[in-house]
């Protein structure tokens, strides 16, 4: 089955890793994946800031690029969100267009849960040891229901061990264009969140979404810690956090 990766633009230009780790997966569950060279981005800032136009234009792009393969897979809830349950919205009542969108729709995938509901893997190629906690990213969870997904990827490694934070799903501040209008409420938001981390001991926070991995990450480094890893869960899985 021909699988086209989605890479997302976030991890194309900040972390490339996340994309590698995500293909390693994919292959190690036996996946044909193709990452269409000229893809960009999914439209998600243009469309939660109005710009409807170029979310349009964009998805219209995108969809051209994947609509071939047999599954689309990214390593983002938001972006695979941004497909499944916000590209009908901007294509309403069009007939060919919408049909093509539901069909993409239809056949896109988070990478976890793709992981454990249609490649049914049964382990992973990682080795990763230290304790853990899970950072439930709105989209990921809200949009596209990502909760038991990872968790029961993590349970695949042994020398892993899950400490669960309070507030797991309360959102970090990142919200996209969220903390960059609201700059004030988004660090306070992150800062709350980084005391749930610390408070768990954990030697790593993992997460699904690059954007908050990065608000996170930044707010952490700001308030003095240096130690708490903020790992995507495809690195995790795949053995490449220490790339």
């Amino acid at each position: 089955m021909r699988v086209g990766l989605l890479v997302t633009c976030l991890v194309d230009l900040i972390r490339p890793r996340i994309g590698f780790a995500a293909l390693t997966l994919l292959e190690s569950a036996g996946y044909d994946v193709h990452v269409p060279h000229s893809q960009t981005c999914c439209g998600q800032p243009g469309f939660n800031s109005g710009d409807r136009a170029s979310a349009r234009a964009l998805a219209e792009k995108l969809i051209e690029e994947f609509e071939d393969f047999d599954y689309v897979v990214a390593p983002s809830g938001s972006c695979a969100g941004m497909v499944k349950t916000h590209y009908p919205d901007l294509f309403p009542g069009e007939g060919a267009w919408l049909a093509r969108v539901e069909a993409l729709a239809a056949k896109t995938w988070e990478l976890t849960d793709f992981l454990v509901n249609v490649a049914r893997i049964e382990s992973v190629p990682g080795d990763f040891r230290g304790s853990v906690t899970y950072h439930d990213s709105c989209a990921g969870l809200r949009e596209v229901g990502i909760k038991s997904q990872p968790r029961a990827l993590l349970a695949k490694l042994a020398g892993v061990e899950l400490r669960e934070m309070a507030d797991c799903e309360t959102c970090c501040g990142f919200g996209g264009t969220f903390s960059i209008k609201f700059g004030d409420v988004s660090a306070a938001m992150a800062d709350t969140k980084c005391e749930r981390i610390a408070a768990s001991g954990a030697d790593a926070v993992v997460l699904g979404d690059l954007g908050c991995m990065l608000n996170i990450e930044g707010r952490l480094r700001r308030r003095g810690d240096a130690r708490t890893r903020v790992l995507h869960i495809a690195e995790v899985l795949s053995g490449r956090a220490d790339e």
